[in-house]
Parts: C-alpha cells; structure tokens; sequence
C-alpha cells in the first residue's frame, strides 16, 4: 500500500459534535491528531493510521466515541497506533457467521468455553487491543481472566482466533496481527483466504513461537489442537 501522510481528521471532521470529539484526541494526544492513510489498489482498499500512539488506557477513554464517529470501520490499537480498517465487502460477513455458527455450535455441545465475533475487543497483555473476526476462549483461560466488565474490553488472551482476510487487511493479518497473537501465546490462528478457497492454521509449539503452517483446500478437513475432535470442510465456511 502506498503512504499518505498528514491527513488531519480535526479538518476533515463534519459537523460541530464530531469536531469537538477530535479536539478531545488532540488535546490527550498533546497536539494536532494526524493519521497516515494507507491506500490500495481497491477503491476503498485505505486504512488510517494515527502518527502517534496510544496507551491502552488512551484509547480505551477514547474508544466509544472512536467507534461512533468510524462506524463501520475496525478500530484497534496495533503497537501503539490507532488503525483503522474499512468494512470488508461480501463474502466476508457471510464466512464469519458460518465460523461462528460451526465453531460455536461445539464449543457450546461440550460445555467448552466461548466463542465471540468481531464486535468484541480484547485488551492484551502486550498493549495492544484487537478485534478479531471470530474468538474462541476456554473454560480455564476464562475462569482465571479478570472479571469482564459491562461495557469494557475483556482482558484476556484467546485460545484460537480466526482473521479473515480481505484487501485492507491481509498483510497486518499475516504479518503485524500474526506476531501480535503468537507474542501473547494465542494458541492457534487461522487466516481463512477466500481468494485461495483455503484456510491456514498456525499452533504454538515449545518455545511459544508458532511451528510450520498449515494449509486447508476447500475440499479438506481443518484440524484444531485446541479444538480436538472439531469436524468441518473448509468449502462449509465458503459460500
């Protein structure tokens, strides 16, 4: 993707609410809110990048009305920066709801733990806070997190997290996400490439880096380590 630099939210803002909105952001920031737009090939393959970073605790005071003014772009917290991403086109949703439908539908049979969309974030020990696509997280990781709160990110690292990707996302989600999950000992992450019509699986081995990847055509059947005895085809996620 190519860099533009200097793109101002504060002057690109509408309105008398969202431009107050911005000038909170600077004022925490200490001066003007500058992100860097990252743009692709597609028409609206752009993903903005804040020129500064964050603490956690500065983006979490700041996320409501972040998620209000981007809606429906993905705003996380990578390294520090603010990052968004814009909605995904079809297939996208689609693909996400049956991972959520299949994965939940076992998780759920075997009393197993729980699985979440892309609408929840996770506050990890890193500093980084992400939303991912699909979230499974265990019983015993669960039970030994910190208590969620109405309203907050939940502060705990999942077991298996699922990215799908897409043209304004695939190269954070094989590259920056990836490092992010296996540094905080995600244990397993898939990437499902719709494109390719194939899913690739990543485990931590010993060591906690993850081992050799996996890959999935459509016609295969996935297999989990954190999710034994879990049975699908990759062409069932795939419309």
């Amino acid at each position: 993707m190519a860099h533009r630099r200097g793109t101002s939210l504060c002057r690109r803002a509408e309105g008398p609410d969202l431009a107050e909105s911005f000038d909170e952001l600077s004022d925490l920031a200490g001066g003007p809110l500058l992100f860097q737009a990252m743009v692709g090939p597609a028409m609206f393959d752009v993903v903005l990048e804040s020129t500064r970073t964050f603490t956690q605790a500065e983006f979490a005071r700041q996320a409501d009305w972040l998620h209000r003014w981007s809606r429906p772009l993905r705003v996380e917290l990578l390294h520090g920066r603010i990052v968004m991403t814009p909605p995904a086109g079809y297939p996208h949703g689609e693909i996400a709801a049956n991972i959520v439908r299949i994965l939940g539908t076992f998780v759920h049979a075997g009393a197993k733990g729980k699985v979440f969309d892309s609408s929840q974030g996770f506050e990890l020990p890193s500093g980084d806070t992400v939303e991912p696509d699909v979230t499974f997280i265990s019983i015993e990781r669960w039970s030994a997190a910190p208590p969620p709160e109405d309203g907050a990110f939940l502060r705990v690292v999942p077991d298996l997290v699922v990215e799908i990707l897409s043209p304004s996302t695939a190269s954070k989600d094989r590259g920056e996400k990836k490092a992010i999950y296996e540094q905080n000992g995600v244990r397993e992450y898939w990437l499902v490439d719709r494109t390719a019509r194939e899913t690739v699986a990543f485990t931590i081995e010993d060591g906690g880096r993850y081992g050799q990847e996996r890959v999935f055509a459509e016609r295969e059947r996935p297999t989990s380590f954190v999710l034994a005895g879990l049975a699908f085809d990759v062409a069932e996620v795939l419309p």
